[in-house]
């Protein structure tokens, strides 16, 4: 009679949801007129917008009318300039973006081209009157700004490259590219986060001691992560995932607990994955609890449904005759599962689940308000 529901029990250790490097967000976007040198909109001239904080580069073309557009950024600080035959003629740094209408930014390379002519006869004009020591001291500045600038121009071709090998599913590379960004700059969060994130992706490709140190390397970054941006709750849900992979599952507890408080529109995915993080070693009752609280902020979870069902199976008792006798809210577990999921990988389990502790099974939930069978 139980062999169904020791099959449940004791299936493969549930799997937890990885979050994204960022959850879905508000976009923001760019539009403008560019100009040309005869001060005419320019058609065909490439704008190239680049994130400032290392997240991203793209483009676009203007059209006949010299017009540009491009939507669905990150919010953040940009650079945004235009090339002519593949030439930069003119450009403005340090713009932010912002929610809401498309951000108008145009660029008249008349204007920019007569400006930086006279700009440069002025910087002439200046170094004409400085002393010896003024002139050393400027050209010092001058060259730490060169510096930084190709400084930062190799943590974006590193971080890029990161990103790209991350989508190609090469961790090695990956890896590789985001320790070359995190020694270029120790202070950006998203470098670690993604560099934590591809540690513990390459760790899945390993066994024993060779997976323990890319799974404690993974701990290592996430907390560096965490430690520049403690609001993020993606960090906490990966960290508490690596922590869980290396059986530290009191942390990992904890850490999943923050996520669901930081970001209470996503808890429902964080208690889940606690529940899970229960389940895998062995602690059904408090496990229990999670997926309650999982369904209780997100009702139209399917998956929680179904594991708080195995859970609440789990404190079933045994009549004088026999009979399994389930606690309260277990077949409305189960059938709550198969009205969201009737055809997921658990549906079958769910109905023998219900089968077995004498409940009925609706057999058309995939067509609501239909004259419901009975089996």
């Amino acid at each position: 009679m139980y062999a169904m529901l020791r099959k449940a029990l004791l299936a493969a250790p549930l799997t937890i949801v990885f979050s994204a490097a960022s959850f879905a967000q508000s976009t923001t976007a760019f539009e403008g007129i560019i100009k040309g040198t005869d001060g005419q909109p320019l058609k065909g001239a490439v704008v190239k917008i680049t994130r400032e904080d290392i997240k991203g580069n793209y483009q676009v073309k203007t059209d006949k009318k010299g017009h540009y557009y491009y939507g669905g950024l990150p919010k953040g600080m940009y650079r945004i300039s235009v090339e002519v035959d593949g030439k930069e003629m003119g450009s403005m740094d340090k713009v932010p973006s912002s929610y809401g209408d498309p951000k108008q930014i145009d660029i008249n390379l008349q204007q920019q081209q007569q400006a930086g002519g006279g700009q440069a006869a002025e910087e002439k004009e200046a170094e004409r009157g400085m002393s010896a020591t003024q002139k050393e001291a400027y050209e010092k500045k001058k060259q730490a700004n060169e510096e930084q600038i190709k400084k930062n121009k190799e943590l974006n071709d590193a971080f890029n490259a990161g990103i790209a090998a991350q989508d190609a599913k090469q961790w090695d590379v990956a890896v590789q590219s985001f320790e070359k960004a995190s020694t270029l700059d120790p202070n950006q969060n998203v470098v670690w986060g993604r560099l934590a994130d591809s540690y513990t992706a390459l760790a899945k490709t390993k066994t024993g001691a060779d997976q323990e140190q890319l799974l404690a390397k993974a701990v290592d970054a996430y907390q560096k992560a965490i430690a520049l941006k403690p609001d993020a709750p993606e960090y906490h849900n990966n960290y508490a995932l690596a922590l869980a992979a290396s059986k530290k599952f009191p942390e990992a507890q904890a850490e999943l607990q923050k996520a669901a408080q930081l970001d209470p529109t996503q808890a429902g995915k964080y208690y889940y994955n606690l529940g899970a993080v229960l389940v895998n070693t062995g602690q059904l009752g408090p496990a229990g609890d999670a997926f309650k609280k999982a369904i209780e902020v997100q009702p139209d979870y399917a998956e929680a449904y179904y594991q708080y069902g195995i859970c609440l199976m789990g404190k079933a008792t045994t009549g004088s005759d026999g009979k399994m006798i389930p606690v309260a809210g277990t077949a409305e577990a189960f059938q709550k599962y198969l009205q969201l999921d009737p055809n997921g990988k658990d549906a079958e389990t769910a109905k023998a689940m219900l089968q077995q502790i004498g409940a009925t099974i609706d057999t058309n939930y995939a067509a609501p308000g239909a004259k419901k069978k009975k089996q």
